[in-house]
């Protein structure tokens, strides 16, 4: 049996996807993370650099993008948006109209496409304001229409030619894109959707909105009848007549020249329409009617154009923004990424339950250090010999010399033999294969490759330090020198992961992350 996922189904998760967001009873975070994917080694390359591989998609690789985490931030209302492709309005360019009935057995005259969204139906003009063509002077002896010839820049409710050189384009105003989202969100290829178009309060959306709702007090909601096949023998005179249909109200102006129907002008859009036809029978000739005319009433989504412009634009995909500076010391400057992911309801440290809320994480554990010989590199192995013989064993994330704040990771590399780099079994597993944690009380903290030693600062019971005066906060809270991530980093839902070539952080830049989901 054939079946499809509709479209409609997308644009309502992408919906769905953003009222998850927004609505308050989810938490997603934008998390950056792996700052030593080039080694042979659990979830890692040695070519990661020049070969990013695809990310692996099961639970085994969802803990291990978590363990890998550096840290996180959260995505508000104010950092997603629904995105549409960006067409932007060119001189002499060919633009489809908006049609309700594209499909593969009617594709799009200008761009063959079997689907109205992959079609240039709307325009994005050089003062970011979106409009949709209502018309581009097609018909079916002219079925791709002109070229647009006067870039449309009115903000006016009602369709409209946007200029004076008579190139049949009617280009019917939608919204203009915010100076604050152009400034966040703007890219090459997308543009920006506002939010809850369909509860805002901006007046302008309001006025869009409201003009488009189309009912007993505002009968507007066919703007175009299209003229498919102008017929022949119809009278010749200029008539108003019904459109008829599961809708009421619509009315249209024919024209009818050598018999033929030439010219057709929307007078009253009516309301209610799914579909309807043009009652011509006031026309037609009295003997027989041998030619008859095809004239498509276009209906636009919903009550109108302009109601609902998700479904009217096609809104199936998603911009997430993160920005991660050095506004905190939840986000190291000194550290490297490897993977940028987004993450659903981790839980706080201590529980398995309560959803994390902050508005942003550190997921390393963390050391303050009294004295340090050498200097930790970024990725490298280090180790604690704990006061019971035990070893702990951890990837350095970040080492602020200021604060003497040491950062690091694990995961289960750091536990499979050093041949496979797998579960497969090997001489000292006894040994090596148990998760121990660093302690206090322990030895100092040791590079593998030698590069440095720290000691562990025990009597360190805070979570701001003080350095020559300046109060600075370190983002967690540490207990006798040592700190725990803020989230469980066995918890949350690993919804998307991107890997890419090494990326290391500087304190003199910052990291634009903007994350498109397509559903």
């Amino acid at each position: 049996m054939a079946a499809i996922v509709t479209d409609q189904f997308r644009i309502l998760n992408a919906s769905n996807f953003i009222d998850s967001v927004t609505g308050g009873n989810d938490s997603y975070y934008v998390f950056l993370g792996l700052d030593n994917p080039v080694q042979d080694a659990f979830g890692r390359t040695t070519d990661w650099n020049t070969n990013a591989p695809n990310p692996t998609d099961n639970l085994k690789y969802s803990s291990h993008y978590r363990d890998t985490s550096l840290f996180g931030k959260k995505i508000t209302s104010s950092n997603i948006r629904r995105l549409i492709r960006k067409v932007t309005w060119t001189s002499n360019a060919s633009y489809e109209m908006y049609r309700h009935d594209y499909s593969i057995q009617n594709p799009t005259p200008n761009s063959n496409s079997s689907r109205l969204y992959d079609s240039n139906y709307y325009v994005i003009n050089s003062d970011f304001r979106v409009y949709i063509c209502i018309d581009n002077g097609s018909s079916g002896t002219s079925l791709k229409g002109g070229k647009s010839q006067d870039e449309p820049t009115f903000t006016d409710l009602e369709p409209s030619a946007a200029g004076t050189s008579g190139d049949g384009y009617i280009w019917k105003y939608l919204f203009s894109v915010s100076p604050s989202d152009i400034i966040k969100f703007d890219s090459t290829e997308y543009v920006v959707v506002p939010n809850d178009w369909k509860t805002s309060t901006d007046s302008q959306i309001v006025s869009v909105r409201e003009n488009g709702n189309s009912g007993p007090t505002n009968p507007n909601q066919i703007k175009k009848v299209y003229i498919a096949s102008g017929g022949g023998g119809y009278s010749e005179v200029v008539k108003t007549v019904d459109i008829l249909g599961d809708g009421v109200g619509g009315r249209v102006s024919i024209k009818v020249s050598g018999g033929k129907i030439t010219e057709t002008q929307v007078v009253a859009g009516g309301y209610g329409y799914t579909w309807g036809i043009v009652d011509l029978g006031s026309l037609q000739p009295i003997d027989s009617l041998q030619n008859p005319a095809k004239l498509i009433p276009i209906i636009p989504p919903s009550k109108g154009h302009g109601y609902d412009i998700y479904t009217e634009l096609g809104t199936d995909k998603v911009l997430a923004y993160a920005r991660f500076d050095d506004s905190t010391k939840d986000f190291p400057t000194d550290t490297k990424f490897a993977q940028v992911g987004i993450i659903k309801n981790p839980t706080t440290f201590s529980s398995n339950t309560v959803v994390f809320t902050e508005n942003q994480y550190s997921s390393l554990y963390a050391g303050i250090t009294t004295s340090i010989s050498g200097n930790p590199v970024i990725g490298e192995e280090i180790e604690q010999t704990r006061a019971d013989g035990k070893i702990a064993k951890g990837y350095v994330a970040s080492y602020d010399s200021e604060t003497k704040v040491l950062k690091y990771f694990r995961d289960r590399s750091l536990y499979f033999g050093s041949i496979n780099e797998d579960e497969t079994d090997y001489n000292t597993v006894s040994a090596d294969s148990n998760v121990y944690d660093f302690q206090s009380n322990g030895g100092n903290i040791v590079s593998v490759n030698g590069t440095f030693t720290a000691s562990i600062d025990t009597s360190f019971n805070a979570n701001k330090v003080t350095v020559g005066g300046k109060v600075i906060d370190l983002g967690v809270t540490f207990t006798e020198g040592l700190a725990n991530p803020e989230i469980n980093k066995k918890t949350g839902d690993i919804i998307y992961i991107d890997n890419r070539p090494l990326v290391t952080r500087d304190i003199r830049q910052k990291e634009d992350i903007k994350i498109i989901l397509e559903f």
